[in-house]
């Protein structure tokens, strides 16, 4: 709702400033069409150019990202705070073994049957699972499991960055496209030079057009909604470094309390419950 909002009000102040100033908004309106199809049928073709076919399918789910938000909120990290404690608390009191069925066949773990959000969101039952059954087979120094885990963190973090990288880059030629666009129209108005001066400056002002749409689109939608999408992206990040902090905690033989304390601290500001609010949510769990 926000990138709707702020979009309608670039485009109210640029066009209503302009218009409200004496501006005529004839050549614009004429020219534009063909002006966004020059500018952004170049675009979209660099962006294809530049970028793999698997790249090319995460633009949707991008997209997506930039209208919806974050995918995570503070319910969602009650929820993984909630799962990491029983998985603690269960290997602190009957060892690491105990777990097996239940990130064997998470499917019917009695643990993620209380959690179905964490159980259907593939990649987080996966990495709590992934790692719970590397620590089982005896890998279970806290320092190498921070170190693979942080590894693994940052290759996930690369590629979800992927598209607003892409995106930013596009941003950064949509000024020199706009340029394209506007020679054309340069090379128009020359062909043309022996018009009357009336028709010539409408033809040279729908030029321009050109010029203003490739930095209005660079400037002022393409570059804010990449970094909206970066924004969105980093934050959701946080979510998975949860299960890091609160595995290397255990690991390094503190209390299941005192694991998952440690994995609040890393939970974003804005979605980061208190710490009664952890301590009332996980008092009185059923044992798995």
């Amino acid at each position: 709702m926000l990138l709707i909002g702020g979009l309608l009000f670039v485009l109210a102040c640029v066009f209503g400033s302009f218009a409200a100033s004496g501006g005529m908004l004839g050549p614009l309106v004429i020219s534009m069409p063909f002006e966004l199809i020059t500018i952004l049928g170049a675009a979209i073709g660099t962006y294809v150019m530049a970028n793999s076919m698997d790249a090319l399918k995460h633009v949707p789910a991008g997209m997506k990202i930039a209208f919806k938000g974050p995918k995570y909120g503070r319910e969602d990290y009650l929820e993984l705070l909630r799962v990491m404690y029983q998985f603690v608390r269960l290997a602190h009191a009957k060892g690491v073994l105990a777990l097996e069925t239940h990130i064997e066949e998470p499917q019917t773990s009695s643990i993620f049957a209380e959690h179905t959000k964490i159980r259907d969101d593939s990649q987080t039952c996966a990495m709590i699972c992934d790692y719970w059954r590397l620590i089982s087979m005896s890998a279970d120094d806290p320092y190498q499991i921070d170190e693979v885990l942080s590894r693994e963190l940052k290759k996930n973090l690369n590629e979800e960055m992927h598209f607003p990288h892409a995106l930013q880059t596009v941003a950064d030629a949509l000024p020199a496209l706009g340029i394209v666009a506007a020679v054309l129209g340069v090379i128009k108005t020359m062909a043309s030079i022996s018009k009357p001066p009336v028709v010539l400056g409408e033809m040279i002002a729908g030029a321009l057009v050109g010029t203003f749409l490739g930095v209005l689109l660079a400037y002022g939608i393409v570059a804010p909604l990449a970094a909206r999408i970066a924004t969105c992206i980093s934050e959701d990040a946080s979510f998975h470094n949860i299960i890091r902090s609160v595995l290397v905690a255990h690991l390094q033989g503190n209390a299941p309390p005192v694991s998952i304390e440690i994995g609040r601290k890393d939970i974003p500001g804005v979605h980061m419950p208190s710490f009664q609010e952890v301590e009332t949510s996980v008092e009185g769990m059923p044992a798995a």
